[in-house]
């Protein structure tokens, strides 16, 4: 019983200092991209990219081109990486002349929001298409 305690309050802890590493709902993470690329089956022109949370759980982000106008909602898991990351990160995967939105990494912290693959990417995964991982900075505003 003494341990049943103690893992409890150890668990609640741990589950606090997870969100505390979230991103806040009021922070954007923007990006200049130089290629267009896909979420949530939808095309985001090249240019100016803005990311924030749309729910306070963040399993869904909002991916803005504040350019163009357009806009997507798209559902995100949240891991724990033990790298803990010097800056924002957009990870892209990229299938021959296309790319998706995978991950976006915060700044000092080991949480990574993977992105749900769309339709189109899930695809290419079947058919084990060759696939290279692009990464990109971006800061926080």
């Amino acid at each position: 019983m003494k341990n049943a305690k103690w893992i409890s309050v150890v668990m609640l802890m741990m589950i606090a200092a997870v969100a505390a590493a979230q991103m806040p709902s009021n922070e954007r993470i923007t990006a200049q991209v130089p290629f267009t690329f896909v979420v949530a089956d939808r095309v985001i022109p090249l240019g100016d990219c803005v990311i924030q949370r749309a729910d306070p759980s963040g399993r869904v982000l909002v991916i803005r081109s504040p350019n163009t106008g357009v806009d997507v909602f798209a559902t995100a898991s949240m891991k724990e990486n033990t790298k803990i990351e010097k800056a924002y990160t957009l990870v892209f995967h990229r299938y021959g002349m296309r790319y998706y939105l995978a991950a976006v990494k915060l700044e000092n912290s080991g949480v990574v929001y993977q992105l749900t693959p769309s339709n189109f990417e899930k695809e290419l995964l079947a058919q084990n298409a060759p696939v290279t991982e692009e990464v990109l900075l971006a800061s926080a505003k």
